[in-house]
């Protein structure tokens, strides 16, 4: 695969959720909050646990637990972790609304409905997260270890994998850390590249490629990601190609059962994943002090927990994550244009597709004043 370089691709479009405190919204979650079916189960438990929900057609759906880290690119999830830390006896909760690259805007700008109705239904307890396909927040992906990403979605009739009938796909297996992801990419040579591992899959043949430059932890989830295929296939084949101590002919056998180029390629390939610059830290400020909504920047560089005013709404912008903290008297104004103001502004600068945090003042959780902010 001499060459080869990594395709980078991602389609992304403008989000409704700029909707966010307006009547529509604030009508939703006042109605629904109570009657959501789905919300009640999380209640159901004294358990630790995680409950995923796929959105169709504005619906918030149980997502199987043996699907859980199986995520279609064509749909929007809402995923909430129920969990006790340690030392204390009440559940504290994460929920994110979660992406996919080709989910319609009805299916996201609900998952975000409804993740506020579910953070109402838990009497805002939750620290809220929005979550973009392939840009996945590290707190996101240590859920799962592993995430499959899968083309396809709830409008195209989503099936579990039959080898009855089966069309053959092909799996990029990318990351490292124990946080590795596995994405289907398009059927063809154009998607290979000597840093990742590949899997081929035609149901009950699979064939396993480890790129020459591939980490440890990519061979490993190769590895067990092929094995769980297999045991769910009741003993599908499998085939290694390591591409270090491959043949010349091997690889070039690999390379035939795909198509040089990818039908589907179009011009909206570029390099919006390639990866993020971290950027010097900056503070923002969003304010409706003066009589209407102003959003400002206060400070750059090391950001200390004493700039933060409780009246107001706090945006920390890390470079490679957004943290919005809403201050315990921040107004009604404030609190329901948090996240819009902060979706906006990442709109308008470079790594749009970057996690959200949205925390709370005295509820701001390890993560932020460990990433965010400097306690002084």
């Amino acid at each position: 695969m001499a060459g080869l370089t990594k395709a980078k691709k991602y389609d992304w479009k403008d989000s409704n959720l700029a909707l966010f405190g307006t009547p529509l919204e604030r009508e939703i979650k006042k109605k629904s909050a109570e009657t959501e079916k789905a919300w009640h189960v999380v209640n159901k438990t004294d358990e630790e646990a995680i409950f995923i929900w796929r959105i169709v057609k504005f619906v918030p759906t149980p997502w199987p637990k043996e699907d859980y880290g199986k995520f279609f690119d064509g749909d929007s999830y809402i995923v909430l972790n129920k969990f006790k830390p340690p030392g204390e006896d009440g559940f504290e909760y994460d929920v994110h609304f979660w992406i996919g690259a080709d989910s319609t805007q009805d299916e996201y700008g609900t998952a975000a409905y409804k993740t506020v109705e579910l953070d109402t239904f838990l009497d805002d307890k939750p620290i809220q997260h929005r979550e973009v396909q392939g840009h996945e927040s590290d707190l996101f992906q240590s859920y799962f270890g592993t995430i499959e990403l899968l083309k396809g979605g709830a409008d195209s009739g989503f099936r579990h994998v039959t080898t009855e009938k089966y069309e053959p796909r092909l799996l990029q297996i990318v990351g490292g850390r124990n946080n590795v992801l596995v994405k289907e990419v398009p059927f063809c040579q154009k998607s290979l590249n000597s840093d990742d591992c590949f899997i081929l899959d035609f149901g009950k043949k699979l064939y396993q490629m480890i790129g020459k430059n591939a980490n440890k932890d990519e061979k490993f989830k190769a590895i067990t990601c092929a094995s769980k295929m297999r045991s769910e296939r009741h003993g599908a084949e499998i085939e290694v190609v390591d591409e270090e101590g491959a043949t010349e002919e091997e690889v070039k056998q690999f390379l035939s059962m795909l198509p040089v180029t990818c039908p589907e390629a179009d011009a909206n390939d570029d390099d919006t994943d390639s990866g993020i610059t971290k950027d010097v830290k900056r503070l923002f400020k969003l304010s409706d002090a003066s009589g209407k909504l102003e959003f400002s920047e206060v400070a750059q560089g090391d950001i200390k927990k004493s700039m933060l005013d409780s009246a107001d709404v706090f945006i920390v912008d890390t470079g490679d994550h957004l943290y919005v903290w809403t201050g315990k008297g921040a107004s009604t104004s404030e609190r329901k244009n948090s996240l819009s103001y902060g979706h906006n502004y990442l709109l308008q600068h470079k790594n749009p597709l970057r996690p959200i945090t949205s925390v709370m003042d005295g509820r701001e959780g390890e993560d932020f004043f460990k990433h965010a902010i400097t306690v002084a």
